[in-house]
């Protein structure tokens, strides 16, 4: 076999050549396109952060169509809709049941802080907004375990009908507490909760946003006795759950033609999509499209630069290549390969450089965050285009090689 190779007519290709005669420069070459794709990934991975982050609970939630305010577009505002029309919407046929789901926000104190000395003005004067300690609070009767799909949430939620009891997310940002360590050192675990007495009788999985720093489960009967009874006649969310054989998109259509059109009815996939480009047409996912759009453009520059300045210092051997015969169209081809030979070297490196920065990114935001196949592949293509535009920009400086000037 390796006799057979030594006989097959293997030349080292032109492009390839051309980069590896000056290592340095190779390396410079290679490491500003490592630099663009980084800068890529980071700001498409930041943008997956603000819009996919976002629709945990949406992919959390059971059920086959959920019903939502049309005034809402996202589940971030405090708009709910009477729950008079989850009734309205139970008599429709196919709809085996309809759910309601209570959202608010709640200031949650830090277990080891009540055990401080000045823990008592932490009870009085508790931090709200952007800077507080503020967890998502998710409601419903723990009888309808459909409403969250979660093997794990759905054994724990007998310990929902407990007074004062809450399920806490084990995924929610270090300033809420080291809540799964303190449970395997005390079975009751005690903290305050907008000033309430609260226990933690267990775990489950979610992950933190952009904006929730946790996920707190209550039963709708503690959620009651916390915001007043009232507060159960206004609901975020209706989950419905169809019957077994009952057409999805056709009881939608009845839904929609049955409810007031101030109440929407979205499949899942429908809602997370909606959520997803409401966040992504807000001013901070048009700067992160934009960041991603300027790594773009410094990946142009330096490559750019780089295969200008190959063929500045081989434009003789160009010349005498082309005195040799070799068409323009040979010797654009020629640039073009060493742009995209550079593309796929930096791509290599970047993309592991990546996925150590969103492992980072997630250890200290705790907010999910995977390198996804469909990214990869985006940003390989745009390195790609990248390299193709630099590479055809270089080539104005070889359509002036001139034979006669080496002779």
């Amino acid at each position: 076999m390796i006799k057979l190779l030594k006989h097959l007519p293997l030349e080292t290709p032109l492009s390839w050549a051309q980069l590896s005669h000056q290592k340095v420069r190779l390396a410079v070459a290679t490491t500003g396109v490592c630099f663009a794709n980084i800068l890529m990934f980071s700001q498409m991975g930041l943008l997956a952060m603000l819009t996919e982050g976002t629709t945990k609970l949406h992919e959390s939630l059971g059920g086959e169509l959920i019903l939502v305010s049309t005034f809402s577009p996202s589940l971030q505002f405090r708009i709910s809709f009477p729950r008079a029309y989850l009734y309205q919407a139970a008599s429709v046929e196919g709809v085996e049941t309809v759910a309601p789901v209570y959202i608010s926000r709640a200031n949650w104190v830090n277990p080891k802080q009540l055990s401080q000395p000045n823990s008592s003005k932490q009870k009085t004067s508790p931090r709200r907004g952007f800077f507080g300690n503020e967890v998502r609070v998710i409601a419903f009767n723990p009888t309808q375990s459909f409403v969250l799909k979660s093997p794990e949430i759905q054994q724990q939620l007998s310990k929902l009908t407990t007074p004062d009891a809450v399920l806490f997310d084990r995924l929610s940002q270090a300033s809420l507490g080291d809540i799964p360590q303190l449970l395997t050192q005390q079975k009751d675990l005690a903290t305050l909760m907008d000033n309430q007495r609260t226990y933690i009788v267990g775990l489950f999985n979610m992950g933190s946003t952009m904006n929730d720093k946790g996920n707190v489960i209550i039963s709708d009967w503690n959620y009651a006795l916390r915001n007043g009874q009232d507060s159960l006649n206004s609901v975020r969310l209706g989950v419905v759950s169809l019957k077994t054989g009952a057409n999805i998109k056709t009881v939608q259509a009845q839904l929609r033609q049955r409810l007031p059109a101030d109440i929407s009815v979205f499949t899942h996939e429908e809602l997370i999509q909606r959520e997803q480009q409401f966040h992504a047409s807000q001013p901070e996912g048009i700067i992160l499209k934009f960041g991603t759009i300027v790594g773009f453009v410094v990946g142009v520059i330096i490559l750019y630069q780089v295969l200008y300045s190959d063929v500045s210092d081989h434009l003789s051997e160009y010349a005498t290549l082309k005195a040799m015969g070799y068409s323009d169209r040979s010797l654009l081809i020629v640039v073009l390969q060493e742009a995209v030979i550079l593309g796929v070297m930096g791509f290599i490196p970047g993309f592991f450089a990546s996925v150590g920065i969103y492992n980072l990114l997630v250890t200290l935001t705790r907010i999910p965050l995977v390198m996804k196949a469909s990214v990869a592949i985006q940003v390989f293509l745009l390195t790609i285009i990248m390299c193709s535009v630099s590479g055809a920009i270089a080539t104005t400086k070889l359509r002036s090689a001139d034979p006669a000037d080496v002779f």
